[in-house]
């Protein structure tokens, strides 16, 4: 695992132009354009505000900021104060702040005076109580006695609270009129659901006219609100901040890496906030990043192991007798094979990569339990497992960086959130966005993306004639972000690659789950060791083998999830070793749990009650996120590692699991020991193991798919909120989903000679109905439907994503 190289935050350009002035009698240099309100937090001096955010366009609203700028006699000064959130810094300019000037000091008293007149003061039951800046800043630069209260007036106060959506609520007569969320709403999510309404005394937020409710980031407003006017639905009046203890932690949602704020009290966490990291993602977070955490503490948590007694039910059992029933169970069942899902971090699929090649003797292992193909597979060893130059050289200031950015098989704002909203400042800066979709959806047009129109199956051509075409030409300026929906286009995934390599620019892999590029580097596939080491290539092996301690490895690249299902229902494999997998998500559900039901014995680990584990021989209860200590490696290939942050008794990490079967296995005389049992030791032994240095394999090219046949092509991806496990427990969350529906093309609705606001879409697996939307622009013949949306599993009751299925009309 590798961090990409940084430079130091905040230092300026050498070509920058610098300018001095005088703060509170400190002379400091600062690049031109900057505003008087940072250049005083360089000499140390705090100035109150409200309205103010370093991320966000200054506003001037709130006033709190004022300073005197008197005349140095240069002509630089003003004769009333002014704010310094507005203000950029003059050559020679003199400033004084509250904390040497009267007149400052004065006019911040009154501005706070005036803010205190409607607001109330009830801070012992306000959310924000304890962690105000409002609280704070009318004790630090505000009058001790109001002449409001005095004069025996009556605050202004509103019905509460009004609901901007299911998890936002706004509290009225909080409210100062800062702006900074419906800044936040207009610069950096694009989303208009909350705006200034009326005018002068009344004027006021509130959900933007024509403007439904509809944002992943919407939490963002809360956390950025410098008063308790903005609540969430899950934490209102639950927890006092001087009751929580706070931890800094990564989330476990996506590929990004964002730095989260996990804050709890007696063992449960109350709340997620966003963490501050300038490199990932900044000060914000998606809403599924800090409002999905409830799935760890449902009812149906597992909290024992279970072994298969001889009636054949589960029963609970102890740890030790798991381990030897687990051992007993993988060695009489001959070969065995290990299929993990996305939510590994890298130590866990380290262990597990481990145990399938020094315990159970196979490279029948894949984290890839949902579509994907052999093409993906050759894509991963060749660009992102070794650090190709192509591949992993992109990080999140590349995209604010390049001229260009092509987003082929993947939708940022539902897929990779960090992303999206990176994208969306780099559009606002002048990068210009391709699309390589069958339509633009709401999040592409955020990013003033550009449509190049492609039908599913037809991607590889479409990247392809990108090397040549002028209106979307790409050269070496360009990013290329390719996400794991590409791989299920025969020949996409090479014509990426071939396009970064004949134009010289930059390609990254973008998946979609947190612990996916962890895995390829642990080696969780059937062709690849730790480290990108390649399973058929002789020294790789021999490297690997010495390392852990065995005379030798297995040599032929194992079989892929599809195929380890396969071999399943055949009988070629009989134990089954499977951690956090959905069938639901499986290329084919049937065949998956058909597969898991044929095997002889079936291992399973995991956080709740499943299909799988109720069908399994032995049960492991294993420990969340929040539980554990552990690395995700993002997309960039940066390693973001985290500490537990809830002690979990009922439960162990995968990497503790998996240790103590091949324990059990060892002394059955079946492989070797994994040799640790904690972070820090497979930490210390994947840092032994290192990269490898040999020849990077090759990567066959494909022929690309015609997309043709009858019937409509389907598109498909997961939107961020929607059915997904890790989603469950909160149902203010689940209520902000963006509704399913079917969409085509105005055309293709007249063409299929459809009526009505509801269709039928019909595959090889089953039909769904559901709401019909027709799109502008959007390519004939296409249908799109969420995959896993609540009440569509796509993948369980239609088809596989890029399949032909037909439409009929439907009521609902």
């Amino acid at each position: 695992m590798s961090v990409p190289e940084k430079t130091s935050a905040g230092t300026p350009a050498p070509d920058v132009e610098l300018v001095q002035v005088t703060i509170d009698g400190i002379e400091v240099s600062v690049p031109r354009d900057t505003l008087v309100i940072r250049a005083a937090e360089q000499v140390g001096v705090h100035i109150p505000r409200f309205c103010d955010h370093p991320l966000l366009e200054p506003a001037g609203a709130c006033r709190q900021c004022l300073v005197e700028v008197p005349d140095a006699g240069n002509g630089r000064g003003f004769p009333k104060p002014q704010a310094s959130c507005t203000l950029p810094v003059a050559p020679g300019m003199v400033v004084k702040t509250q904390a040497t000037s009267a007149v400052a000091d004065k006019a911040q008293q009154g501005i706070m005076e005036f803010l205190l007149v409607n607001h109330p003061l009830d801070c012992p039951v306000c959310d924000k109580g304890g962690e105000c800046p409002l609280q704070n800043q009318a004790m630090s630069n505000g009058r001790g006695e109001s002449r409001f209260a005095a004069s025996g007036g009556v605050k202004r106060t509103f019905p509460k609270p009004i609901n901007l959506s299911p998890q936002v609520l706004l509290d009225r007569e909080r409210c100062i009129v800062c702006q900074r969320c419906t800044r936040f709403a207009d610069e950096i999510a694009g989303d208009p659901f909350i705006a200034l309404i009326e005018r002068g005394a009344q004027q006021q937020i509130g959900i933007a006219e024509s403007a439904p409710f509809l944002s992943y980031f919407s939490g963002n407003t809360i956390q950025i609100c410098p008063v308790g006017a903005l609540t969430s639905e899950s934490y209102r009046f639950r927890s006092r901040p001087f009751d929580l203890v706070s931890t800094p932690s990564v989330a476990e949602h996506d590929a990004c890496g964002a730095a989260i704020r996990v804050d709890h009290r007696r063992g449960k966490v109350m709340r997620r906030l966003a963490g501050n990291d300038p490199e990932v993602n900044e000060e914000w977070i998606t809403d599924k990043d800090r409002f999905a955490f409830t799935y760890a503490a449902l009812e149906d948590r597992l909290g024992y192991p279970q072994v298969r007694d001889g009636d054949g039910s589960l029963r609970p059992a102890s740890w030790p007798e798991a381990f030897a029933v687990a051992a007993r169970g993988l060695a009489a069942a001959g070969s065995s094979a290990v299929l993990t899902g996305g939510r590994l971090t890298a130590e866990d699929a380290y262990a597990y990569a481990k145990l399938a090649r020094v315990s159970l003797g196979t490279n029948d292992i894949d984290f890839r339990a949902r579509p994907h193909s052999d093409e993906e597979a050759q894509f991963l060893a060749a660009h992102v497992a070794l650090g190709d130059p192509l591949a992993g050289a992109v990080t999140f200031a590349d995209l604010e960086s390049a001229s260009t950015v092509v987003l082929a098989g993947l939708e940022p704002e539902d897929e990779a959130g960090t992303v999206f909203l990176r994208l969306r400042r780099a559009a606002r800066h002048g990068t210009r966005v391709l699309a390589v979709a069958p339509y633009l959806t709401r999040g592409l047009s955020k990013v003033d993306a550009h449509l190049v129109p492609t039908a599913p199956g037809a991607e590889a051509a479409a990247i392809a004639s990108l090397v040549e075409h002028t209106e979307h030409a790409v050269d070496a300026t360009t990013v290329v972000l390719v996400g794991e929906r590409l791989a299920l286009v025969p020949g996409a995934l090479g014509a990426a690659a071939d396009l970064a390599a004949r134009t010289g620019a930059r390609l990254a892999w973008v998946p979609r789950r947190a612990g996916d590029r962890g895995a390829v580097e642990a080696g969780c596939l059937p062709n690849l060791l730790p480290g990108g080491r390649p399973v058929a290539e002789a020294a790789a092996r021999v490297d690997a083998a010495t390392s852990w301690g065995v005379d030798s490895l297995p040599e032929t690249p194992g079989r892929d999830a599809d195929a380890i299902v396969a071999a399943l229902s055949s009988g070629d494999i009989g134990g089954l070793v499977i951690g956090g997998v959905d069938p639901a998500d499986t290329s084919d559900p049937a065949a998956t749990r058909a597969a898991v039901a044929a095997a002889s014995f079936v291992v399973a680990l995991d956080l709740r009650e499943t299909e799988v584990t109720r069908v399994a021989d032995v049960v492991f209860p294993v420990a969340a996120a929040v539980e554990k200590s552990g690395t995700f490696v993002n997309w960039e290939g940066r390693v973001r590692p985290f500490e537990a942050v809830l002690p979990s008794p009922s439960a162990l990490p995968d990497l503790r699991v998996l240790a103590g079967i091949s324990e059990e296995l060892a002394a059955l005389g079946h492989g070797r020991a994994l040799g640790f049992r904690s972070v820090d030791e497979v930490r210390a032994e994947m840092s032994e193991l290192g990269p490898w240095d040999g020849a990077r394999p090759g990567m066959a090219m494909v022929e690309p798919a015609s997309g043709d046949g009858p019937g409509l092509a389907l598109s498909t991806w997961k939107q961020l909120i929607d059915d997904g496990s890790l989603q469950a427990g909160d149902k203010h969350l689940a209520a902000t989903g963006r509704p399913a529906v079917a969409r085509l093309s105005p055309a293709t609705y007249a063409a299929q000679a459809l009526a009505g606001d509801a269709v039928t879409v019909v595959g090889d697996r089953g039909e769904l109905t559901l709401p019909v939307e027709q799109v502008d622009g959007m390519v004939d013949d296409v249908v799109w439907v969420p995959t896993a949306s609540f009440g569509t599993s796509v993948l369980e009751r239609l088809a596989s994503p890029g399949s032909r299925v037909r439409v009929k009309g439907a009521s609902l």
